[in-house]
């Protein structure tokens, strides 16, 4: 065995030798693992997203099939995904490094048959209590914790050059579980498909019939096989072990909080908008179907940051998101120029349109942001611990920027539950949502400057 792991660099699983940042090492065997690796954590984080953000449809059809539940109910059932996700996402940030990428991706994909599982059999019952569905929705948020340690593992196995892309791929392809799931779930509930074992048909107050357990049971093999593929075709590395005493430097690291900051601006808007777009389409425009065109922002913005990975490699994260939040400013501008006002319904296909740019823009900015991470601390730890030599420096940085990639995405999240709260407190106060947008542009506007004085300046502290 100790012959292997030496000639190999492999023992079972675990990666014993890795080092990406060595160009012989990364083109003879390091690219093809650390690809393969990236293209099994993929689908295990798209389901990830599918299922926390399943609930905001599932909540949508209770009253239709019976449960009569008050708004203020409804509410608490689709913002708490978005509330326990964040918080997960917090405890999820260190777990790479103390239990390994390979296990921990596929416990955590695994644990997302509860909620499925959960979903189909709970709707079927007319008489589920409530705090059942209170408890299934806050399971739901494990998907979301999901993403923190996902990134964390795939930020670990690429070369700072190719980091970039490599984590927009990732991140992008799995928020595209948000459109898959708006896009597959209103398809799948409206038919028996899995016969006489899915269960007998929910029947609508207005007629007809639903199936609204596959709303959850659709994604149980999907959850299966790629917790299996995890387990059996992943790896765990060494040299990224860490106990949490050691990775909690981080809350000590100035930057982090800044990253913490502008990653709110672009994954919190990301996924707040995705969140509360239905719903602010049903109230501006009632005569649109809002659920027909719901998917495209969430889809437009994942793919954006899947494919826009690449312009921060080259050009540098800090400009990218610099002229990014100048773009979302602008875009969100658009939207209040077509919202109903004083009389005028309103143009429903000019605020689409700048909606999609606003979901395209976040999407970029997702990309940058966590471009920048691994390249701000590559200068802030040599700095900050001058003792250390160059391979303990690198081993540090590494460490500190996937704890801060995932913390960052922590924090972000929260925009799952802040932004359709602040469009209801707008609405409720004001009769529109123009408040909200108005506040954002002002949060963005605060990015920008962020931005430019610590990154992207001529003479900024950090420049990347």
């Amino acid at each position: 065995m100790a012959t292997t792991v030496a000639t190999s660099g492999q023992s079972g699983h675990l990666l014993t030798d890795w080092r990406p940042e060595d160009p012989a090492f990364w083109k003879e065997r390091g690219r093809a693992i650390a690809t393969r690796n990236l293209w099994i954590s993929i689908p295990n984080l798209l389901l990830a997203f599918s299922v926390w953000m399943v609930w905001s449809v599932v909540v949508a059809k209770l009253p239709a099939i019976g449960f009569n539940y008050a708004t203020g109910q409804l509410f608490w059932l689709a913002a708490l995904p978005g509330l326990s996700g964040a918080t997960l996402r917090i405890f999820y940030s260190f777990m790479i490094p103390i239990f390994g990428g390979r296990k921990w991706t596929a416990l955590s994909t695994a644990s997302l048959l509860l909620p499925a599982l959960g979903i189909g059999f709970a709707v079927q019952n007319p008489n589920t209590p409530y705090v059942v569905f209170l408890l299934l929705a806050l399971l739901c948020g494990f998907g979301g914790g999901n993403f923190a340690s996902s990134m964390a593992n795939i930020a670990y196995f690429y070369p700072k050059k190719t980091k970039g892309n490599a984590l927009a791929l990732n991140a992008g392809l799995g928020n595209a579980g948000v459109s898959v799931m708006q896009f597959v779930v209103p398809i799948v509930i409206t038919t028996g498909v899995f016969g006489a074992l899915g269960g007998e048909p929910q029947q609508l107050s207005a007629g007809g019939e639903l199936f609204l357990q596959n709303a959850g049971f659709i994604w149980v093999p999907f959850i299966v096989i790629s917790a299996l593929v995890a387990w059996f075709g992943m790896n765990d590395i060494a040299s990224a072990s860490a106990s949490f005493k050691q990775q909690s430097v981080i809350f000590s690291r100035f930057h982090n909080w800044v990253m913490c900051l502008l990653y709110t601006g672009t994954f919190g808007s990301f996924i707040g908008y995705s969140a509360g777009f239905p719903l602010l389409m049903k109230t501006q425009f009632p005569d649109v179907n809002a659920l027909q065109y719901a998917f495209l922002g969430p889809l437009v913005g994942a793919l954006s940051r899947a494919a826009t990975g690449w312009v921060s490699d080259k050009f540098g994260g800090g400009r990218v998101t610099f002229w990014t939040f100048l773009g979302m400013i602008v875009a969100v501008w658009g939207v209040l120029q077509f919202l109903p006002s004083a009389g005028d319904a309103g143009n429903f296909w000019g605020f689409f349109a700048c909606f999609m740019a606003l979901f395209f823009l976040t999407g970029v900015g997702n990309a940058s942001t966590f471009q920048m991470i691994p390249t701000i601390m590559r200068r802030e730890v040599p700095r900050l611990n001058p003792g250390l030599d160059d391979a303990a420096t690198l081993k540090q940085s590494e460490l500190e920027s996937s704890a801060i990639i995932a913390f960052t995405s922590a924090i972000a999240a929260y925009g799952a539950f802040f932004i359709p709260k602040f469009y209801g407190t707008s609405i409720s106060l004001t009769g529109a949502p123009n408040a909200a947008l108005w506040g954002f542009m002002a949060f963005y506007a605060i990015c920008v400057v962020v931005t430019w004085f610590f990154y992207s300046r001529k003479g900024a502290s950090v420049p990347c």
